[in-house]
């Protein structure tokens, strides 16, 4: 006699959008140097104003600043942070960037792996002080 029951597959575990209390942002800024960029980077992460910041390589923009044309090599940053945070990061950036109006725009993340979106929040809270 065959059993009457389907095999069934075994369940895949999958990464699923999980509701939050904090947001995960990717925001990006730009240096005059791979120098400044560095030293940017490891400021807001060593400050825990952002997870991770990527260093891009050597990019051309051209913009227009006061009425004029500019053009100038740059070096992009990605820099992985939180809602909570970012007003945090802006002043901080502002504070250390060596432009008058340093680029920073901001997009809220939607999707991607739990675990690592678990990560940045945890790596962009602020120190506890004693």
């Amino acid at each position: 006699m065959t059993d009457p029951s389907p095999t069934r597959p075994k369940p895949v575990p999958v990464d699923l959008p999980v509701a939050r209390p904090e947001r995960v942002i990717v925001a990006l800024s730009t240096a005059p140097d791979l120098e400044q960029a560095r030293r940017i980077a490891h400021v807001l992460v060593e400050e825990h104003l952002a997870a991770c910041v990527n260093l891009l390589g050597s990019m051309e923009s051209i913009y227009l600043w006061q009425g004029k044309t500019e053009q100038s090599a740059e070096v992009g940053l990605i820099i992985k942070t939180t809602r909570s945070r970012f007003p945090a990061l802006e002043r901080r950036l502002r504070a250390i960037h060596p432009y008058e109006l340093p680029e920073l725009i901001g997009w809220d993340i939607d999707a991607g792996s739990v675990a690592f979106i678990d990560w940045v929040i945890a790596q962009s809270r602020a120190p506890r002080t004693s």
